[in-house]
């Protein structure tokens, strides 16, 4: 299984946005993202680097594999 990398959270934003997903609302210092087909909305604090578990969550929600993701985030740069 490929290690992801340590991710800002305007990284990981670009990739939400890549992927259709849209800015909603922020709460907070937490940043809120919708998209048509999921279950619940994308929720990212504005941490430096993001917590691993949060990246893994919200891509689970999206239905993106690590592979995927890793492969997303490549084209973004």
């Amino acid at each position: 299984m490929p290690k992801i990398p340590l991710t800002h959270w305007k990284e990981f934003e670009r990739f939400l946005l890549s992927v259709g997903c849209g800015f909603k609302r922020e709460r907070g210092d937490h940043r809120i993202y919708g998209k048509p087909g999921i279950k619940r909305p994308i929720v990212i604090p504005r941490n430096n680097p993001l917590p691993l578990f949060i990246i893994l969550n919200n891509l689970k929600v999206l239905g993106i594999t690590r592979e995927e993701y890793i492969q997303k985030t490549i084209e973004c740069r």
